[in-house]
């Protein structure tokens, strides 16, 4: 016996016997696995790496600071033009 048919078994035994169980494994294992295959997993991490973590501060430039951009938008890094044109 292969390990496919064994599970298949294991699962006509369970639906047999209780149902509910099986139902119940079934669901929880769905929503640990939908997630995962939900195509807007993929947008949220779009959107997770083009918007910044922190609060941008303003930092007084007195023009010997040249790796500071002048503006939060400034710096380079993904863009949400991709969101705009959804």
């Amino acid at each position: 016996m292969t390990a496919l048919s064994k599970m298949i078994l294991f699962l006509k035994n369970g639906w047999s016997k209780d149902p509910i169980i099986v139902l119940s494994f079934g669901i929880g294992f769905m929503t640990l696995l939908g997630p995962w295959v939900s195509p807007l997993m993929k947008y949220s991490a779009m959107i997770n790496q083009a918007v910044s973590y922190t609060y941008p501060v303003l930092v007084q430039d007195d023009g010997n600071m040249p790796d500071i951009p002048s503006h939060s938008c400034d710096k380079e890094g993904p863009s949400l033009e991709w969101l705009k044109n959804f």
